[in-house]
């Protein structure tokens, strides 16, 4: 039984996907505060829980005694984060440890853990190496590279395997048109720019000064399904008894400008997208470019469709074929 917390969101839906696919059987947490049901395939055990309700989750994870978690469940604006850092702070790091602490009193001992890019903050080069120093320039990023030294340290007194997959950019859907991103207030470039060009509204591009080729900061895009696959090899590795305490960035190991993502979406909608500058985010660096090479060599993963136009693409294709996103 593999455990999903955080499975009715957009990355966590695309891997309850895939993990039906491989005929794992699984079960999914989310407290549907970002994520939707409807993104889930019919029939997958679903527990409506908040991690922060101790009492229930010690309850669940003793119902299901998981042999593995994939722990998506947190709080991820980076602007949220800089507003109300304890919002972010309190159910990202209070309900991850609740989580482990549910997990070594009922004998689980594995969890795969969605970290991020913004681990490392403003890049001193690129592409960033996970040697790279680990400095988060927002809240968010600090709640993840605690969690990731929560889970060193409780690897180190042997009661932990675990590895931490640090993203850049999820975007795009998957294939099939059935499952994709859908976030409300929606906060990530892609399906924002998608939005604009089906809506016909005037896209906010948060700053136009940074030191980049066209002042936009630049960003890392890979596949939601690259992505996915990158999980399932994590898990795969780790029930092996492989890999524990690992950390790998999931990247393209190319950046886009916004206004290249911006032309790229022209050419793939055929429609004109305007624009306008605004201040720049607080917490958001100039650059930020994965290299992956280290996931590539230890567990052989390759990414196939994180090119920008499929990216796009797939991306478009969800959103003209929900275009009110999920049933709310």
């Amino acid at each position: 039984m593999i455990l999903v917390t955080g499975g009715a969101g957009y990355i966590g839906s695309h891997v309850v996907k895939k993990l039906v696919e491989k005929d794992y059987p699984l079960a999914v947490i989310d407290d549907l505060s970002t994520g939707h049901k409807a993104a889930l395939p019919p029939g997958i055990p679903f527990y409506p829980i908040d991690l922060l309700e101790e009492k229930a989750l010690n309850h669940t994870i003793e119902k299901l005694l998981p042999e593995a978690i994939i722990h998506f469940a947190a709080k991820s604006i980076v602007p949220a984060s800089m507003k109300d850092p304890l919002g972010t702070f309190y159910p990202n790091l209070v309900g991850t440890m609740n989580l482990l602490k549910a997990m070594q009193k009922f004998g689980t001992r594995t969890i795969v853990f969605s970290s991020t890019a913004a681990v490392y903050g403003e890049p001193e080069k690129v592409p960033i190496e996970e040697s790279h120093p680990l400095q988060p320039t927002n809240p968010y990023g600090e709640s993840k590279l605690f969690i990731e030294k929560i889970l060193s340290n409780t690897a180190s007194a042997g009661n932990l395997s675990y590895i931490s997959l640090r993203y850049f950019n999820a975007a795009g859907a998957d294939p099939g048109g059935e499952i994709g991103e859908d976030h409300d207030p929606e906060t990530h470039l892609i399906p924002l720019v998608l939005a604009a060009a089906k809506e016909k509204k005037e896209l906010t591009v948060y700053g136009n000064d940074y030191p980049t080729v066209d002042g936009t900061p630049v960003r890392d895009y890979i596949h939601i399904n690259d992505l996915v696959s990158a999980h399932i090899l994590a898990l795969e590795a780790l029930l092996k008894g492989e890999k524990t305490g690992a950390a790998y960035n999931l990247g393209n190991q190319r950046g886009h400008s916004v206004l290249e993502v911006i032309k790229k979406a022209e050419e793939v909608t055929g429609k004109k997208i305007a624009r306008h500058f605004g201040p720049r985010r607080m917490g958001d660096p100039s650059v930020l470019v994965a290299s992956s090479e280290l996931i590539k060599k230890e567990l052989n993963w390759k990414p196939y469709c994180s090119d920008l136009e499929t990216i796009i693409e797939t991306a478009w294709k969800w959103h003209q074929g929900k275009p009110g996103g999920y049933p709310k």
